[in-house]
């Protein structure tokens, strides 16, 4: 038995949160986070991700900056962030390798979401990876590919799904 929570119904709570409390994250929660993020798939198993885990509310400012106003928002609310970082030297196919850490920031993401917390897979700050980076003193052999800002949801946002019959193509 996997939980109490089935993964389905975990996967259908789960939603971007861009609002949180003010309430630190506890190192616990976030430890079980990357834990769930590690064990993604990847091509041949090379596990190309890297995480950097931001809980400085100041640097988390600083990097909102970066950002465009959507994020900006986002990332001041949150009390903790999670970058993920692509490792170069263990990188083998930028598409495949691309996919996994998209796996890995999902399993991140439900692993949030099982713990009672909010989460939001931001690509904003890819606008200026270079720069952040740079301010968080990252070596240049890590590829930032996002961050997930993490905290305790101050908001429940409902989000509609289209229906599984308009999302499929055909049946062969």
């Amino acid at each position: 038995m996997l939980s109490k929570m089935k993964i389905l119904e975990v996967i259908k709570k789960r939603r971007s949160i861009r609002k949180f409390k003010q309430k630190p994250v506890e190192k616990f929660k976030i430890m079980k986070i990357l834990e769930a993020g590690r064990w993604a798939p990847s091509g041949y198993n090379n596990q190309p991700w890297r995480f950097l885990i931001i809980k400085n509310r100041k640097i988390l400012g600083q990097i909102a900056e970066l950002t465009n106003k959507w994020d900006e928002k986002t990332i001041k609310s949150s009390v903790a962030g999670i970058f993920v970082y692509a490792d170069k030297k263990a990188v083998y196919n930028d598409d495949k390798d691309n996919f996994a850490i998209g796996a890995c920031i999902q399993n991140m993401l439900l692993e949030a979401c099982g713990q009672g917390l909010g989460a939001c897979w931001i690509c904003g700050v890819l606008k200026n990876k270079h720069k952040i980076s740079k301010l968080l003193r990252v070596p240049k052999n890590f590829e930032m590919k996002a961050l997930v800002a993490l905290g305790y949801s101050d908001e429940s946002p409902k989000v509609p799904r289209k229906k599984l019959k308009s999302l499929i193509i055909k049946e062969i």
